[in-house]
């Protein structure tokens, strides 16, 4: 994946923003609208799209934590919140940031203040508490891009995989997903009980009315859904959902593998928010 083009498009966007050596929020997203910016993800890959999210805020994080003007710093901050609040991946990807450009972006904060630029600490500190960032110990430069990309992505699946062993391993969960029902509850006997009841209170009421009043029980032998039939569509739509959760994550008589297992909580995380 090429990913010099968008480089080179936050290379402008910074560089327009720099021009007038701008320093607020406000000139960002003013020059980002009039670049119509956000279309960058229109061209996005298909695949690897925690490298191409990573490289994108990797060109950013390079002009916050550099050594230019304290202009062309901001933009880095103000492009990288930018970006990631405007990415229409659910959920979002978090920032990869290590602790050397923890450091840096301290010392970002503290010149700002110095400047009396009041937006970049209430900004700082809105992307800690919206978790926007992952922390690391190795700098993502532009050649350990995808290494350490395919790094988090791998400790990422030993920790999916653990997490399957322990959830299926150590709790009747896996019972539950294999469960039939209709055999847990004995449905057949249970629609014959049911009918039988039946029968029996309509005859025992039709022979009391002979000798009482039944005006106040008549309503209990009026035709009525049995509960042997009510447990049956229970279990009819028991059997659809565990046959929909099998289409939907592979887990049919036999346990995942980890490619399925990693395939369905990539979809589950395209549905629901981190």
């Amino acid at each position: 994946m090429n990913i010099d083009f968008f480089k080179r498009d936050i290379d402008e966007l910074i560089g327009e923003f720099t021009q007038n050596e701008s320093t607020t929020l406000a000139d960002m997203k003013r020059v980002w609208l009039s670049k119509k910016f956000s279309y960058i993800y229109e061209s996005s890959p298909a695949s690897n799209l925690a490298f191409f999210m990573q490289s994108l805020y990797a060109q950013c994080i390079s002009y916050m934590c550099g050594t230019a003007s304290l202009s062309q710093r901001l933009g880095g901050l103000y492009c990288l919140y930018c970006l990631y609040e405007t990415q229409p991946f659910k959920p979002p990807f978090k920032v990869y940031l290590s602790l050397g450009e923890v450091k840096k972006l301290r010392t970002l904060v503290v010149d700002a203040k110095a400047n009396d630029i009041k937006v970049v600490p209430t900004l700082v500190k809105r992307m800690l508490g919206r978790n926007m960032f992952l922390f690391g110990a190795v700098d993502l430069t532009e050649d350990s891009v995808r290494e350490t990309v395919n790094e988090l992505q791998q400790l990422q699946n030993a920790r999916i995989k653990l997490a399957y062993e322990k959830l299926f391993h150590s709790t009747p969960i896996d019972n539950y997903v294999h469960m039939d029902l209709g055999m847990e509850v004995d449905l057949g006997k249970l629609q014959k009980m049911s009918s039988e009841y039946a029968q029996a209170k309509n005859v025992a009421i039709a022979e009391a009315s002979n000798v009482l009043d039944v005006t106040n029980i008549k309503h209990l032998s009026e035709d009525k859904e049995l509960i042997g039939d009510v447990v049956k569509k229970i279990t009819d739509d028991w059997n659809e959902q565990k046959e929909n959760f099998y289409k939907q994550t592979g887990c049919g008589e036999d346990e995942m593998d980890d490619q399925e297992l990693q395939q369905l909580l990539l979809d589950d995380n395209e549905d629901n928010e981190d």
